[in-house]
């Protein structure tokens, strides 16, 4: 899959450095770069934020490692969940276009001041194999 402009030009969308020894140590089993993703709030409160649907396109990158999965959204970590985290079963994954990874979940379930929920898409080639994975992972 193509990888964004953003990405190309300025490496927007690559896996932060301070993860990457982590990552490394913890055994990557996917992790893609530089692809599409957005984030969508749906009637999302927060102390500093409102919407009742808003969404935003960026850069991203995915990991998936024996031990979490990790989302960026450019350079900023937007998921960090390991599998041991009673949290990782409440999040809700699918597929859309066969390759898009959605995980969707309740904005209260990380930030007890947050209401709504906030929906995270992934563009990549690797979507359905990453969707088998976690939802393997999730009914262990």
């Amino acid at each position: 899959m193509k990888k964004t402009l953003l990405y190309r030009l300025f490496g927007i969308g690559k896996i932060p450095a301070q993860y990457s020894l982590a990552i490394q140590s913890e055994g990557v089993i996917i992790s893609d770069e530089g692809i599409r993703g957005s984030t969508t709030y749906l009637n999302f409160r927060s102390p500093r934020r409102r919407s009742n649907w808003r969404k935003v396109w960026h850069t991203a990158a995915i990991v998936l490692t024996n031990v979490r999965l990790l989302g960026f959204h450019s350079s900023n970590t937007i998921i960090d969940v390991p599998f041991a985290d009673s949290r990782f079963k409440s999040l809700k994954f699918s597929l859309e276009d066969g390759n898009t990874l959605l995980v969707a979940f309740d904005a209260s379930l990380f930030h007890s001041e947050w209401s709504g929920n906030i929906e995270y898409r992934f563009k990549t080639e690797y979507a359905q194999e990453l969707f088998n994975r976690l939802t393997q992972k999730q009914n262990t």
